[in-house]
């Protein structure tokens, strides 16, 4: 992304402008994780909402899979592609549940440890270069905005700043 100084318009812009540039600013976003993740060796099928959803796993220990569902905001059938798709990379496994039979837990392998912790730190440097001119009253006001725009109205378990 262009880091000169964008002009400042006295104009207000328009809905359709403000959506056309957050989408330019998450592919901006989307490709600097991605160029990181693969600086780090993270294996490309280890995009970044599959890394958000292993470490939701890892910090739960064993969870269900209707329950990370739930936990993460998205559909059961997202999840269930996601475990297909990490079980064949031997980073999660599928264990009956003790409690209900019908029901299924997804715990991460030894395999998968590293991998998050590989990506943690390419998040954190992605994070470090494309946030490093921003002072922090503006990322605090960034957050603010992001928020409202998200319609958030309290942090999310996965999304508390760790």
């Amino acid at each position: 992304m262009n880091k000169s100084k964008v002009p400042i318009s006295t104009e207000t812009p328009t809905p359709d402008y403000l959506l056309m540039i957050l989408f330019k600013t998450t592919h901006y976003l989307h490709s600097q994780f991605e160029a990181y993740l693969s600086a780090h060796d993270v294996p490309a099928y280890l995009t970044g909402p599959r890394m958000r959803f292993l470490k939701c796993i890892e910090e739960a220990g064993k969870i269900r899979m209707s329950d990370l569902a739930i936990k993460l905001g998205i559909k059961k059938r997202t999840v269930t592609q996601f475990v297909d798709a990490l079980e064949k990379e031997n980073v999660l496994v599928r264990i009956p549940d003790p409690n209900d039979r019908r029901a299924t837990l997804v715990q991460i392998t030894d395999t998968a440890a590293p991998l998050i912790k590989k990506t943690g730190d390419a998040m954190i440097s992605a994070a470090e270069k494309v946030l490093s001119s921003f002072p922090p009253e503006n990322r605090s006001h960034l957050l603010d905005l992001l928020y409202q725009l998200a319609d958030v109205t309290e942090s999310n378990e996965d999304m508390n700043g760790k």
